[in-house]
């Protein structure tokens, strides 16, 4: 039987640690993004209950099945494997009081491996893999009780559109295990889910108002992946696929008794278009050109409607840094394999946030009520394309040296690869840093080594 185990203090009492972990988003937090884990059912830290997950590794994936074997409210639980990747697993999560605010989150794990004895050659890769995946569970933790910490402790019923997406799905998942009610704007009126559900239909501009009446918060994520060849009949899906939504919500906002106290909406820095000098851009700067400054024009102006009757804020988001989807992830393949380097010149700005600083700032946005209008979402150091490469690069140990010419991203993705990839725009998160805000990732190399577990 081979033991591991890994422990942090936490400047929290035991009792809010074990709420942290025993609320519906803690697994979707602790879930490293560069391992693909999926729970298909269960979740509930109840004893006697059962979580199932599916593993997948490329085309192949493997059910695990884990039995809450032990729970005791306070200090912990433990689970045991039923079936799964093991010969057998056994995984206790301890919260010990360290008095005077503090406590101690320990991991403690005994399994075997399949094929023992055979498979004992594997058993210290196994064992890096287990310390990677609990450093960076250990650091998420921390994370985000200490920033939940510095609000209000009042529980908030938050509304939320496009909760499927990248960062609607940590965000459900961040707002839930601050102990927020998270409901989630759907096209299906079908039950079910992690989070309970209301319909809507963008298409037919409908939804019920009831359903939002005294909600704390509106929080609207949701629109058309851009990342794609754009077509006429592409680009007219992304304008009103944010568009019309952002304006249903408005108009309905408007018409409440008992309206939200912020509408809090996605845009983006495609507001500042192409750039031809190296200024950085604030809030206050004006709109650029090009199609994305045209669409994000349109976007925020479509909250207008809601304006004098709650707090309104358009988050102007940057390149969004998270081993689980978006550009890093489409990236890391190639950068793997030694493949990767600068886009076409490299001196195009890129302008990034990790994910979970995201996360945190949206926080921020939620009760700061002097925040409001557009806001930029960005790291406060952007760099050049060619300094991101070779930061990857160096990260995951990798060459960064073989360059993606011009013509061939103008070939592949002709005027979105022009506008989001082949131009970029230095930005910098103005408001955020004025009332306070402090990123834990600022420089990009500790950015990706949390993401990718590379510390």
């Amino acid at each position: 039987m081979a033991q591991f185990s890994h422990s942090s203090e936490i400047a929290v009492p035991a009792i809010d640690l074990d709420s942290w972990h025993t609320r519906v988003g803690a697994f979707e937090r602790l879930a490293p993004p560069w391992q693909r884990v999926i729970l298909e059912s269960g979740g509930d830290v109840t004893e006697g209950a059962r979580a199932t997950l599916r593993l997948q590794f490329g085309p192949f994936s493997q059910r695990w099945v884990a039995l809450h074997e032990v729970v005791r409210p306070g200090e912990g639980f433990t689970d045991v494997q039923e079936s799964g990747p093991f010969a057998s697993w056994r995984h206790a999560h301890r919260f010990e009081s360290l008095g005077t605010g503090r406590s101690r989150l320990r991991d403690e794990i005994d399994f075997r491996l399949p094929l023992d004895p055979l498979s004992r050659v594997a058993l210290p890769l196994v064992q890096q893999q287990l310390r990677q995946t609990f450093s960076y569970r250990h650091r998420v933790t921390a994370h985000d009780l200490k920033r939940h910490a510095a609000y209000s402790q009042t529980p908030l019923r938050i509304v939320m559109s496009g909760a499927s997406g990248l960062v609607g799905t940590a965000l459900a998942a961040y707002l839930s295990t601050a102990g927020h009610t998270v409901q989630v704007l759907s096209r299906s009126s079908k039950p079910g889910g992690r989070y309970p559900s209301i319909p809507w239909s963008v298409a037919d501009q409908t939804i019920d108002p009831e359903a939002l009446e005294g909600a704390d918060a509106i929080i609207h994520l949701a629109g058309a992946p851009i990342a794609t060849r754009w077509t006429p009949e592409t680009k007219e899906r992304i304008r009103t696929s944010r568009v019309h939504g952002t304006e249903l919500l408005a108009r309905t906002i408007a018409s409440l008794s008992r309206p939200p106290r912020l509408f809090l909406t996605a845009s983006a820095i495609g507001w500042y278009g192409a750039i031809t000098d190296d200024r950085p851009r604030v809030e206050s700067d004006e709109n650029g050109d090009g199609f994305l400054a045209s669409v994000v024009r349109e976007w925020e102006a479509a909250t207008g409607p809601a304006d004098d009757t709650t707090r309104v804020a358009q988050i102007r988001l940057g390149v969004i840094l998270s081993a689980a989807g978006g550009a890093l992830q489409k990236m890391l393949p190639a950068f793997q394999f030694g493949a990767g380097g600068p886009i076409a010149s490299g001196r195009q700005w890129f302008s990034w946030i990790v994910l979970d600083d995201l996360l945190a700032a949206i926080e921020h946005v939620l009760h700061n009520e002097d925040l409001s209008g557009p806001i930029n979402m960005t790291a406060p150091n952007p760099i050049r394309q060619r300094e991101f490469a070779n930061t990857l690069g160096t990260v995951l140990g990798r060459p960064s040296i073989a360059p993606l010419p011009r013509f061939v991203v103008e070939a592949l993705f002709g005027e979105m690869g022009r506008e989001t990839v082949l131009e970029g725009v230095p930005v910098h998160p103005n408001k955020l840093a004025e009332s306070g805000f402090e990123f834990t990732y600022p420089n990009l190399d500790g950015a990706l080594r949390h993401s990718l577990g590379r510390t």
